[in-house]
């Protein structure tokens, strides 16, 4: 499946500069406006939102960028990856295709944001691995993460997010380090270097990570988030927007190629009140002219037109351009200093902007020299165009990586009050959101908890449940329980020792339940095998609250959403985190 080496541009022994410069001069408008879209596609090649298969929008829009959405097998990743390559190659320029992924290692179930592990090694959030705090898991963690994509395919990474959680109430908080913009600045140069693997800078070895989302998502108002019109304005009445640019000129420093601005919109700053991916100010001024940043830049996904997302009607995400045209939409893009349009497929309208006078082909040319460079550094015109399937069902989900996981699953647990624990022996155990079975193991299981020594439930955060579809994935409003539900789980608290573990998606608020719990122990992505060796001591969580806990839901709206550790008596405090030593 070689291409044999008949331009300048596909010669290896060449320049990347040279390499990129033969290939621009031999391509036309419409192949440079095909390289600047980048959409979904799925696994079975089932059409993306705007209804186009990958061959349909390769031949119709000479496109070459893609995020792939969903999993299979490890094999029928690679076999889709190498079909669409073996597609590609076929082209008059053969120029290879990029395939994307969004986060899939870990427990977020959620088409807008991110995978459940599937086929992959399964590891705590991100929230997890900054709860350890270790930078050297991060980068043991995202250099696995680059094997198992490498290995099916995939050469771009939508992640690291960077944004702070300084807002409690943001549904994307479970996929950020926290609130503390020195701790995710250490971890994140950490990732990038795990991604970017063995060499210099990024190779044919290498996952190119996209970092977002510029510049700093988490400063929402009320906490509502910019997929959706009401959460469209990002806030920083407590003057802290300089604080959430300090992760990205770490990712800079690092060596990051690619970033993501996110959808919202600064409302009562200097710049200009549109949606990140249409500003100027932003992208030029600021990530380009001021950080120094020259490498791609790619929006948010569904700016330019309006969609189907999962069967339901959704407008574009031009928060302050709602009124301008779709093709005046791009063009707005464009000036604005961005590479590629995310989640879109109309290449033909930057064709009849070009043709009409309205944008110049060498603003073309400057975004498509990055987007050909990237494709270059990461071998796609050479040994890393197509992957071998039986390679890839060796390496993805191997034991050593499922077990790295799993060690990264029980250290980031973080112990916030310890009573009883570690458990001892084999007692009678009431358990609610645990599997039986598994407890089993462990204890002798019993049904009522009248009969019981300790119960162990498992809460997750709460959440206020969206109408739409595509919307109840994203679990934002308030942070405490239902006073209904908030009685049952007391109820129990009050009947036995209980020992509660709190998957926290965002800073739950729960001092009732911190009370009059035996123990409370809060978890960012553990199963319940590791769950349980954490409560009977064979393992020893390690974990530090990456965020403070607040006390009421009055003090989280009273608060600044821009600014970090606010609260000057939380319930727990940002790194608070007890230990004990496991059984020998």
């Amino acid at each position: 499946m070689e291409q044999a080496v008949t331009h300048p541009y596909q010669d290896p022994r060449r320049s990347i500069t040279e390499r990129v410069a033969d290939l621009l001069a031999r391509m036309t408008v419409q192949e440079k406006a095909g390289l600047l879209f980048h959409h979904v596609i799925g696994i079975g090649d089932r059409p993306a939102p705007a209804g186009r298969t990958a061959e349909q929008m390769m031949s119709e829009s000479l496109m070459s960028h893609f995020n792939l959405l969903g999993a299979g097998s490890p094999r029928q990743m690679a076999d889709l990856h190498n079909h669409v390559q073996q597609l590609a190659a076929d082209t008059r320029l053969g120029i290879p295709v990029t395939l994307s992924t969004d986060p899939r290692h870990a427990f977020t179930d959620n088409p807008g944001t991110a995978m459940l592990a599937g086929p992959f090694s399964q590891w705590p959030e991100s929230l997890g691995l900054a709860a350890v705090g270790d930078a050297e898991l991060v980068r043991r963690y995202a250099d696995t993460v680059r094997r198992e994509y490498l290995a099916v395919g995939l050469r771009v990474a939508l992640h690291p997010q960077i944004d702070l959680a300084t807002e409690p109430r943001w549904a994307r908080g479970s996929g950020t380090f926290g609130e503390d913009a020195d701790l995710t600045s250490r971890l994140v140069a950490a990732y990038i270097e795990g991604l970017s693997g063995p060499g210099d800078g990024l190779g044919a070895d290498s996952v190119a990570a996209m970092v977002k989302h510029f510049p700093g998502g988490g400063p929402q108002k009320d906490g509502e988030d910019p997929h959706f019109p009401y959460g469209k304005e990002q806030i920083y009445p407590g003057g802290f927007f300089d604080y959430h640019l300090k992760p990205f000129k770490a990712a800079i420093a690092a060596g990051a190629t690619q970033v993501m601005p996110y959808y919202g919109m600064p409302v009562g700053t200097e710049h200009e009140e549109v949606g990140f991916g249409f500003n100027r100010g932003i992208i030029t001024g600021l990530l380009r002219e001021k950080l120094g940043f020259d490498g791609i830049v790619c929006t948010d996904w569904g700016l330019v037109t309006d969609q189907l997302v999962m069967g339901e009607p959704h407008l574009a995400r031009a928060w302050g351009v709602e009124d301008l045209s779709p093709a005046e939409r791009l063009l707005k893009i464009l000036h604005a200093g961005a590479d590629q349009v995310g989640g879109e497929s109309c290449p033909e309208l930057i064709v009849d902007l070009v043709r009409a006078g309205r944008l110049e082909e060498s603003r073309l040319d400057v975004s498509v020299v990055r987007l050909l460079g990237e494709k270059f550094r990461l071998g796609l015109f050479d040994d890393r165009r197509y992957v071998d399937p039986d390679a890839a069902e060796e390496t993805v989900g191997h034991a050593d990586f499922h077990a790295a996981g799993k060690v990264a699953q029980r250290r980031s647990a973080t112990l916030l009050k310890s009573g009883p624990l570690p458990l001892s022996g084999r007692p009678r155990l009431y358990v609610e959101g645990v599997d039986p079975t598994t407890a089993a193991e462990y204890a002798d299981i019993v049904d009522d908890p009248a009969d019981a020594d300790f119960a162990v439930l498992r809460l997750t955060t709460p959440y206020e449940p969206r109408p739409g579809l595509f919307e109840s994935f994203f679990h934002a409003g308030r942070l405490d329980f239902p006073e209904e539900r908030l009685k049952e789980i007391l109820r129990l608290l009050d009947a036995v020792p209980t020992v509660v573990a709190i998957h926290l998606e965002r800073p739950a608020v729960i001092p009732e339940i911190a009370d009059r719990s035996a123990a409370l122990l809060a978890v960012y992505g553990t199963g319940d095998r590791a769950l349980l060796d954490l409560l009977f001591g064979r393992a020893v969580p390690e974990g530090s609250l990456p965020f403070q806990l607040p006390r009421s839901m009055t003090e989280v709206e009273a608060g600044h959403p821009d600014v970090p550790q606010e609260s000057t008596d939380p319930l727990y405090p940002f790194g608070h985190g007890l230990r004990y030593a496991a059984d020998a």
